[in-house]
C-alpha cells in the first residue's frame, strides 16, 4: 500500500493541473455570471447619464456675452445729489420770545401762512403810539390850515400885516410835514409788527425747525427752513482737473435715484470759480417737471458727462450694465467656468472694479475681467443652483 501512495503524490504538475479543470456546466455558470455583471454595470451607467442629461435639460438657461475691448469716447461719471431750487432759511427780524410755533418738520405749508409768532407786545405798543402821533399831527394840520385861511382873509381886508400871513403859512407847512412824519412812523410801526410773524414765502414743505416755542428769537437767528418741491436740480462737484472734459461733453445725463433711467437736464449751469479747498467746480443741472416729480432733496444721483466720437486708440473693456451685480459695496459678474471634465459648464461670481459708464455701449471694467471672458447677461438667474450658459 505504501508504494501506491508515494506514486500518487509524485505525479507531474501538468497532470495535477489537468485534474482541476472545471466541469463544462460550471464554466457555463461562470460565463452567465460575468454577462449579468456587465449588464448591471451598463444599466447603471446609462441611468446615471440619463439623470445628468435630465438635470441639464431642467437647469436655468442664462444668455451670455463675450467681453471685448471697444472704442469709446472720453467721458466721466460722478456722484451728485438732488437739491431744491427754492429753499429758504426763515430768520427772525425782531428780538423776543417765540410765543408760538405752529408747524413742525415735514408739514406742508401755503404761501403767506403764519408759521411762528414772536412776542409782539412791544411792537403793538409801538403801533398804538404811531397811531396816536398821526392823530395828533392830523389835528395840528387842521388847526394850522384854518388859521392860515383866517389870516389870509384878514390880510386881504388890511387888518393884519404881511408878516402875520407869512407866519401862518409857515405853520401850515410845518403841520403838513408833521402829518407826513406821523404817517411814516405809523408805517414803520406796522412793519415792525410784521417782523414778529414768520410767514411761508411760497407753497412747500417744512424741512427743519431750528427753535422751539418759548425760546428767545434774535435778529438773524434761523427759526425754520422751508423748500418748494418743484423745481428741483441735481448738483455735482466736478474735479477742476476734469472741468475741461465736462465742458466739452456732447451731452450730460442724470440717473434718477431708485431707477435705471438716465434723463437729460432741462438746463445746466457751471459756476465760474472752483472751491479753493476741494478744488472742484459746482455744476447745477435743473430737471424738468416730469423728471423731478416725486423726487426729494438730498437723494444721491449719478451724473455722467458723455464725450465726443469714439477714437480707435481709446479701447476700453466694456460689459453691459445688465450684467453687473451690485450688492452693497460689491460689484461683480457671473463668468462662465468649467466644473471639470465631463461636467456641464456653470457660473462663478467674480468681483470687478468698474469705471465710467458709456451709455448703451456698457460700463468700463478696470479690473477683474479679460478679453474673451463670457459673462452672464442675467446675474440673478446665473446665481441659481445648476444654472448653465444658454446655447448660442
Amino acid at each position: 500500500m505504501i508504494p501506491r501512495k508515494t506514486a500518487r503524490f509524485t505525479q507531474p504538475l501538468v497532470a495535477r493541473a489537468q485534474a482541476w479543470v472545471p466541469h463544462p456546466q460550471a464554466r457555463r455558470r461562470w460565463v452567465l455570471a460575468g454577462l449579468s455583471l456587465a449588464l448591471v454595470t451598463g444599466a447603471a451607467l446609462f441611468t446615471a447619464s440619463g439623470v445628468h442629461a435630465q438635470a441639464a435639460a431642467g437647469a436655468p438657461q442664462v444668455p451670455v456675452v463675450v467681453v471685448g475691448a471697444q472704442a469709446v469716447g472720453a467721458g466721466v461719471a460722478l456722484d451728485g445729489s438732488l437739491q431744491a431750487v427754492r429753499q429758504s432759511v426763515l430768520s427772525a427780524q425782531a428780538s423776543g420770545r417765540i410765543a408760538s410755533l405752529s408747524v413742525k418738520a415735514g408739514d406742508r405749508v401755503k404761501a403767506g401762512q403764519v408759521l411762528a409768532v414772536i412776542d409782539d407786545r412791544a411792537t403793538q405798543a409801538g403801533v398804538a403810539q404811531a397811531q396816536a402821533g398821526f392823530a395828533e399831527a392830523d389835528a395840528n394840520l387842521a388847526n394850522a390850515k384854518a388859521h392860515f385861511e383866517r389870516t389870509r382873509d384878514l390880510r386881504a381886508q388890511g387888518f393884519v400885516a404881511q408878516a402875520a400871513l407869512d407866519t401862518a403859512q409857515a405853520q401850515l407847512k410845518a403841520a403838513q410835514a408833521g402829518v407826513a412824519a406821523a404817517r411814516a412812523g405809523q408805517t414803520q410801526a406796522g412793519v415792525a409788527q410784521g417782523f414778529t410773524r414768520l410767514t411761508a414765502p411760497y407753497d412747500g414743505w417744512v424741512l427743519a425747525t431750528h427753535a422751539e416755542a418759548g425760546g428767545l428769537a434774535m435778529p438773524g437767528a434761523p427759526v425754520l427752513t422751508v423748500y418748494a418741491p418743484q423745481p428741483i436740480r441735481a448738483v455735482v462737484h466736478v474735479p477742476a482737473s476734469q472741468q475741461t472734459l465736462a465742458q466739452q461733453a456732447q451731452r450730460i445725463e442724470v440717473q434718477l435715484p431708485g431707477t435705471e433711467r438716465w434723463v437729460t437736464p432741462a438746463s445746466q449751469t457751471s459756476l465760474p470759480a472752483a472751491d479753493p479747498v476741494s478744488q472742484t467746480v459746482e455744476w447745477r443741472l435743473d430737471l424738468s417737471a416730469a423728471d423731478g416729480a416725486g423726487q426729494v432733496p438730498g437723494r444721491q444721483v449719478r451724473v455722467r458727462f458723455v464725450g465726443g466720437t469714439a477714437q480707435p486708440d481709446s479701447q476700453r473693456l466694456l460689459v453691459p450694465e445688465a450684467a453687473l451685480l451690485r450688492r452693497g459695496e460689491l460689484t461683480g459678474v457671473y463668468v462662465v467656468s468649467s466644473k471639470g471634465e465631463g461636467q456641464p459648464a456653470g457660473f462663478a461670481l467674480r468681483a470687478v472694479r468698474t469705471g465710467a459708464a458709456h451709455g448703451s455701449a456698457g460700463v468700463e471694467v478696470l479690473a477683474g475681467l479679460k478679453a474673451g471672458d463670457r459673462v452672464a447677461l442675467d446675474p440673478v438667474r446665473a446665481g441659481l443652483s445648476g444654472a448653465v450658459p444658454a446655447a448660442q
